[in-house]
């Protein structure tokens, strides 16, 4: 649906994926998690398309799969690819400063 479906250009700002997808037990709120890549307006103007295109969303999937009830369908940034990415970042720095040290310390001696 992502890709094809919804027509609202700001949904096209920022690359997105779908990250996670969490359904109550009783089936009637989903809460679907999407990581977008891009700077922050992107990011922004991309939140406001997914948001406003929940209500079709939610239509679709209501003609798409035979439930009593469709799910009222919510839209959330996942950020956490950003975060691991960053203490991927980190965790190499500091291999880098422990190996820069260690080559100091040897040119030292």
């Amino acid at each position: 649906m992502l890709l094809n479906d919804i027509k609202d250009d700001r949904v096209g700002a920022g690359m997105v994926s779908i990250t996670d997808v969490d359904v109550s037990g009783d089936l009637q709120h989903a809460k679907i998690f999407v990581s977008i890549y891009g700077d922050e307006a992107a990011r922004a103007e991309t939140m406001e398309g997914l948001e406003s295109s929940a209500s079709f969303v939610r239509r679709e999937l209501g003609h798409r799969i035979r439930l009593r009830r469709t799910p009222e369908v919510s839209f959330y940034e996942d950020r956490s690819l950003e975060r691991g990415d960053r203490m991927v970042h980190l965790l190499n720095q500091i291999g880098a400063d422990r190996d820069q040290k260690e080559t100091d310390d040897v040119d030292d001696e």
